[in-house]
């Protein structure tokens, strides 16, 4: 758990080059996370935490992650859509922690979609 401050932005300096604002670059790939209401109180923080980890982890440098507000589906929180640029996006719904991270290796980085499950 974040205790202040300065934990706070040590950990935004370190992840900054992952986590950016709406007007990331049209080549990469985005990883759009439902962040509205429904999603965080679903879970979704821990899951954009879990993803930004793994982009990072996976030296993936042509990802962004991106907040977003509501998409729409609320029975499906939290929800994640990958975009490939070019490509139709893809949306995952109840994405938990593990999922999250098995959409980067897979999905990101692979361009293998998750289906049933896994």
């Amino acid at each position: 758990m974040i205790k202040s401050i300065e934990e706070l932005k040590q950990i935004r300096d370190k992840y900054k080059d992952v986590l950016q604002n709406r007007e990331a670059e049209e080549n990469k790939i985005r990883i759009l996370v439902g962040m509205a209401t429904c999603g965080i109180a679903a879970g979704a923080r821990d899951t954009i935490n879990a993803i930004v980890d793994e982009v990072h982890k996976e030296n993936i440098n042509n990802a962004v992650v991106v907040q977003t507000g509501c998409m729409g589906f609320c029975y499906a929180e939290p929800t994640v859509e990958v975009r490939f640029p070019g490509k139709s996006p893809v949306l995952y719904g109840k994405v938990d922690t593990e999922r999250g991270r098995e959409i980067v290796r897979r999905h990101v980085k692979m361009e293998k979609l998750l289906v049933n499950g896994y």
